[in-house]
């Protein structure tokens, strides 16, 4: 096992950990805590196991192999995160938000299982979402030795392909189990090719996320910011819809489309990054609830 520290003053701005892997933006990190190490994160890249926690306002790692530079790229830890903010629209709600969660950033998460995490994500809490992809890794994925024990990696498309949907209905996918099969079938079969939709420009690349099974323009928005880096995005979720309804009543224009395009006129720069401020803040108010 190798370990190693990514110090706070190389990463540009504020960073908090748990709050980024617990916002809904990814479902492919586990939590685990002892009083003994403290509270550390896990996830399976390729055969790869990768752990952190933080500490001195950066972060600690241990994995059987270096991942700084994917820690790095998946955490967006070299975004000057004052800059960004800095481009955020003067409004009280995005203030409240960043007063909030001074450290949240927007993840680049391996795209295959975002894709299908979001796929799981309609209609779904986001520990019922985490709770389905960890069945969907435990059942279904490689095991991976890791200390004392091993870990599960995420199935790939073609494992899932070959999967019936009674065995994903008996993990709890319910009506979402033909369209985990059927867009594993795309994917395996090369129908659909991910590397070429993220060549494209923005509104076409979702346009091409909806030919997969499941997959509506939300979905393929939430794929398209935290699986494929893209800065555009702006699902519009319940969350997000409150927030047009009560801050910014202009942007709303009747279709998906149109919305969006408005909304992300009004968020800023890099709309995406506003968004999942906004998102995580207004959830998390208890004086919306």
């Amino acid at each position: 096992m190798e370990t190693g520290h990514i110090p706070a003053e190389s990463i540009p701005g504020s960073f908090d950990l748990q709050t980024t892997l617990e916002s809904g933006q990814t479902f492919l990190w586990e939590r685990t805590e002892t009083p003994e190490t403290g509270q550390w994160f896990r996830t399976v890249e390729k055969t790869n196991v990768i752990e952190v926690k933080a500490r001195d306002g950066g972060l600690d790692w241990r994995s059987n192999t270096d991942p700084t530079d994917s820690l790095r790229h998946r955490l967006d830890l070299d975004t000057d995160l004052p800059d960004i903010r800095s481009g955020f629209p003067n409004d009280p709600v995005v203030q409240a938000a960043i007063d909030r969660f001074d450290g949240l950033r927007v993840v680049t998460e391996p795209v295959v299982p975002t894709l299908f995490s979001f796929i799981l994500s309609a209609q779904m809490r986001i520990d019922r979402i985490h709770d389905l992809v960890t069945a969907l890794r435990e059942t279904y994925g490689d095991r991976i030795q890791w200390q004392d024990g091993d870990v599960s990696a995420f199935p790939d498309p073609e494992r899932l392909a070959t999967l019936s949907e009674a065995e994903l209905r008996d993990l709890g996918l319910g009506y979402r189990a033909p369209y985990v099969k059927r867009t594993a079938v795309l994917l395996r079969d090369d129908v659909v090719s991910l590397e070429t939709v993220g060549s494209h420009p923005y509104e076409t690349a979702r346009e091409e996320l909806t030919e997969f099974v499941g997959v509506g323009p939300k979905v393929a928005d939430c794929v398209l910011l935290f699986g494929m880096n893209f800065e555009e995005p702006v699902p519009l979720d319940t969350w997000i819809q409150s927030a047009i309804e009560t801050h910014f009543p202009e942007a709303e224009q009747g279709s998906y489309e149109a919305t969006s395009r408005a909304i992300r006129e009004r968020l800023g720069p890099r709309p995406g990054y506003t968004q999942t401020y906004l998102f995580t803040h207004l959830r998390t108010d208890e004086s919306n609830t």
